[in-house]
């Protein structure tokens, strides 16, 4: 666990270079921040920063020198107070360029930002689409255009958005901060327009510089685009505070908050009990306990559908419900042995029956994933498992309270999705590092393929040898380990990041707390039941 964590922030560290020491010190050069100084200047000192997505495009377009992080830095923080979801982008990295996971990822921050009807601010610093895949970025519904899409529906939904220009902002681009409701602009680094100096004298032959075309004086003074101009970036961010200083308060949720306590044992003993070893089996109350403020839960059917874990507790003193999966083998009061990790019919019987009181108590759910899928054979398909296992997905898919999801060990198949996998709507997923998502085992998926793929060869009428297939055997286990990885899962948002363990609580009270800005209007309805 201890490399696991060193490489962690090893990995975090590098991140946080952008696009290395060079590319920073030319934005310093020119008078400028880089985003996470911007946002570090912006936010409330001494208070948290829950970054979302800081390992996306890890591993990815490494044919065009990579782009650390998707080229954006987004994260919920306190402004003046105000908890709200911060978008900068890092024009160390191309030039702030939009790639395809940079599009994915800011209509994530947008997301968590709708979900929780929080304030989104926007630090605009790019030179647009990185034209060069450009038809991976720009037509679809989920790419470039759906941010504009997103930037009405928040303005119509009453979510308020400040924008403020502080590098260059061009072509469809232009459009996300005049659709915010106040847009700045820093003097002589900040421009906006919908086509820059090269482009303009190609169209239509006119000859302009930039700064005269779309520059700070430009918009504040003659078109009206911007609404005031800030000599630095440090002015300019002094007055997104001062916006905010004065926003009026909001309905809450009203979830239910105590005096915060301690957790049931230190972060590091968390850590220490947590077992690296994706086979060996552990106690997940333990763990629980680890998390939950004073060790205090409250479980739900203790005896009763056991490999699932239900009860109520207190993180940071929100209340929570959370569904675990135990890892340790149980045994039944039939006397029948049920393997850690794995959902049985009864299990899922128990964690639908939880879930809808949850909803019914409006207290939110926290999902604690290590689950290697449901029970499969003949006696668990006569007794219904798929019947039982939809009735949990029914009731956790139509859950109103918000959800909250961390994958800590396996994260395989259909158990990825009964316990609010990233397809369910969870307002936040986190990895640990020691997590691993598939839709089966390595082991189990490199057997299979390798079967499929012998299989193949032999209907060509081709032989192959215990050593040549014992090569090709490690070559598809190599492959899919890689796929494995929870970074290979970050850097695709199919997490919202990967985390040191002792940071889960952080994760929940500050999601609780978002969530807690957007009341509950739907009424709970499952539909049509698997009874």
């Amino acid at each position: 666990m201890e490399n696991l964590l060193q490489n962690l922030q090893a990995k975090y560290e590098q991140v946080k270079l952008g696009g290395g020491a060079k590319r920073i010190e030319k934005e310093h050069a020119k008078g400028k921040l880089t985003a996470r100084e911007r946002i570090d200047y912006l936010r409330d000192k001494n208070t948290d920063f829950l970054e979302v997505g800081a390992f996306v495009a890890d591993g990815m377009y490494e044919e065009e020198g990579g782009c650390p992080s998707g080229g954006v830095v987004t994260g919920i923080g306190y402004v003046s107070g105000r908890m709200c979801m911060i978008v900068a982008n890092d024009a160390t990295v191309k030039a702030g360029a939009w790639f395809p996971m940079t599009a994915k990822k800011n209509l994530r921050a947008q997301e968590i930002a709708m979900d929780n009807q929080i304030p989104v601010i926007y630090l605009v610093d790019s030179a647009g689409v990185f034209l060069p895949m450009q038809n991976e970025i720009f037509p679809d519904k989920e790419h470039f255009g759906r941010q504009f899409r997103n930037n009405a529906k928040m303005s119509a939904m009453g979510i308020i958005q400040v924008a403020a220009i502080m590098g260059s902002c061009v072509a469809g681009g232009a459009y996300l901060p005049i659709m915010s409701d106040e847009a700045m602009i820093v003097d002589k680094t900040g421009s906006i327009f919908l086509a820059g100096s090269y482009l303009v004298k190609s169209a239509i032959g006119e000859t302009i510089d930039n700064e005269t075309l779309g520059g700070a004086t430009t918009h504040c003074e003659i078109s009206g685009v911007t609404d005031n101009k800030y000599d630095t970036d440090q002015d300019c961010l002094d007055a997104i505070r001062k916006i905010f200083d004065k926003i009026g308060h909001n309905p809450i949720a009203g979830f239910d908050r105590a005096e915060s306590r301690d957790p049931g044992m230190s972060g590091d003993k968390l850590v220490d009990v947590f077992p690296t070893e994706r086979v060996k089996p552990y106690d997940m109350l333990e763990i629980i306990k680890g998390l939950v403020d004073a060790g205090d839960f409250d479980e739900y059917k203790e005896d009763y559908g056991k490999t699932l874990i239900c009860g109520t507790a207190r993180v940071d003193g929100w209340a929570v419900g959370i569904v675990a999966n135990q890892r340790k083998i149980v045994k039944t009061a039939k006397g029948e042995m049920q393997m850690g990790g794995v959902i049985y019919s009864d299990s899922a019987d128990k964690a639908a029956r939880f879930i809808m009181n949850c909803n019914q108590r409006k207290i939110p759910l926290v999902f604690l994933q290590d689950v290697s899928g449901f029970m499969v054979g003949s006696k668990a398909e006569h007794g219904g498992i798929i019947k039982d296992g939809a009735k949990m997905v029914n009731t956790m898919a139509n859950s109103v309270v918000p959800k909250f999801t961390f994958i800590l060990g396996n994260s395989y198949g259909a158990g990825n999705y009964a316990m609010c996998g990233k397809a369910y709507d969870p307002r936040l997923i986190y990895s640990w590092p020691t997590a691993q998502m598939a839709v089966m085992s390595g082991a189990a998926a490199a057997n299979t393929l390798l079967q499929i793929k012998v299989a193949g060869l032999k209907k060509k009428g081709l032989e192959i040898s215990p050593e040549d297939e014992k090569e090709l055997l490690d070559e598809i286990t190599s492959k899919y380990n890689e796929e494995l990885s929870p970074y290979y899962a970050a850097s695709r948002l199919w997490v919202d990041g990967v985390i040191d363990p002792r940071e889960t609580r952080k994760v929940i009270s500050m999601g609780i707390e978002a969530a807690n800005h957007a009341p509950i209007t739907e009424r709970f309805n499952v539909g049509v039941i698997q009874t």
